[in-house]
């Protein structure tokens, strides 16, 4: 009888002490890696009835892809961090279990607490189908000192196109041999900065409200005046030796530009806030972040949340996907969302953290932090500063950075660019469309 009672003990430690493990991928490289292995540590010291296995699946294109594959081969993870504009696809493959449904269960959670900015756009046909983690959008950081130099007002940053050209003419320097040795502006080279300032302009990259509608997307309209202001300003200031091209979605070799004083402003997300600031700091000059600049200061739109977030996947038991659900919940905690937004630049998407960090004095101190909140909460909400939802996304920025290149290299004019552009993507709509009719 003993020995009975001794063995009920052993079992019932182990049933009381098991542990429910969830699988957490992400596309955060850097030092991201670490300080999102340390807040799972964190949630699993608080839930130590959970375990959460964290990887780093590569960039956001390679994680989507692994992800699918993933599915298909039956072994999914739980939770996977997605950019934004696979949110199309990710509805449409039925593989993620929606956040809206599960919030509607969960009576501990409010979404009044979070930026409906934020929301806006991954909430599609009136529900929310992720939530919300590392949202950014892009800013322009500029170099005070090269501004102070050049006899600008470093208080003062461009808020025009012809402001941002009149300006680059004023930060650029040549050597005694007349090489450009200081650029006035740089960027990655990546079709979001094009869809950001098309969103600036309240103008859709495609029809049936930019994808938001009740129709599927049926083509692209990016083709239109505000597409060619964007291409128009991006070649003058090329061919005038303003703007220094990166290769094809160079983000660190634009980075590097900027910070090595080889450009003087940058177009660049403000995930990267903290380490572009410190950065400069210890280079000996300083660092400012601007809005977006605009055709003209009657032009009234926003820009559109770039980022990613995190999506429950299907196909798991219940008490993994409550497990799950528990912890892209505490992910999105206010303690949690300050500590990501003070280490990165991501801006939280949460009002009360936002709120917090106000009475602390936090912006006053630091506010490179606060000027990607404030153009989002500044920016009119329609369905084009929401963001275009398709299908085709990777394939679209593809296509545009080609007719980019195009362009600069003397191959097509800029109407000719946009024009084969719409029509390429136009293309691949009609195909991806045929899939789901």
């Amino acid at each position: 009888m003993k020995k009975f009672f001794i063995f009920l003990l052993v079992v019932l430690s182990v049933v009381s002490f098991s542990k429910v493990t969830i699988e957490f991928w992400h596309a955060m490289s850097g030092w991201r890696i670490e300080l999102l292995e340390n807040m799972a540590k964190e949630f699993m010291a608080t839930h130590p009835d959970i375990e959460v296995k964290v990887q780093y699946t590569g960039s956001y294109r390679d994680t989507f892809n692994k992800t699918i594959a993933a599915v298909k081969a039956g072994n999914p993870p739980h939770v996977v961090q997605i950019y934004d504009i696979g949110t199309r696809a990710m509805i449409d493959g039925n593989i993620a279990v929606p956040i809206g449904d599960l919030i509607e269960q969960d009576p501990t959670i409010d979404l009044g607490a979070f930026l409906p900015q934020v929301l806006n756009y991954y909430t599609v046909g009136g529900k929310l189908y992720s939530m919300p983690f590392n949202s950014s959008n892009a800013i322009l950081f500029y170099n005070k000192t090269a501004f102070k130099e050049a006899g600008l007002d470093p208080t003062k940053p461009p808020r025009t196109f012809d402001e941002l050209i009149e300006y680059s003419r004023k930060l650029v320097k040549k050597d005694d041999k007349g090489n450009i040795i200081r650029y006035g502006l740089t960027w990655p080279t990546h079709s979001w900065f094009f869809e950001q300032l098309m969103a600036v302009q309240d103008a859709p990259l495609v029809n049936n409200d930019n994808g938001r509608g009740d129709k599927r997307p049926t083509e692209a309209i990016f083709n239109s005046q505000a597409g060619k202001n964007i291409f128009e300003l991006l070649t003058k200031m090329t061919k005038e030796g303003l703007l220094i091209n990166t290769k094809r979605e160079d983000w660190s070799g634009a980075r590097q530009i900027f910070l090595s004083g080889k450009a003087a402003m940058l177009f660049y997300s403000t995930s990267d806030v903290k380490f572009i600031t410190d950065t400069a700091r210890e280079n000996g000059w300083e660092v400012g972040t601007a809005f977006l600049p605009k055709p003209s200061l009657s032009v009234q739109g926003g820009v559109v949340i770039g980022g990613g977030s995190l999506w429950i996947l299907k196909n798991h038991p219940k008490e993994e996907i409550d497990a799950a659900w528990k912890f892209v919940k505490w992910m999105t905690e206010p303690k949690q969302q300050i500590k990501w937004h003070l280490e990165t630049g991501y801006f939280p998407v949460r009002k009360d953290a936002v709120e917090q960090l106000l009475l602390e004095g936090f912006y006053a101190e630091k506010p490179n932090y606060l000027t990607a909140i404030f153009q989002l909460l500044l920016s009119k909400q329609t369905p084009n500063t929401n963001g275009a939802i398709i299908g085709v996304f990777p394939e679209t920025r593809d296509i545009i950075e080609t007719a980019y290149e195009k362009v600069i290299n003397g191959e097509m004019t800029v109407e000719k660019a946009l024009n084969w552009a719409a029509s390429e993507v136009t293309k691949a709509l009609k195909k991806y469309n045929r899939l789901y009719e």
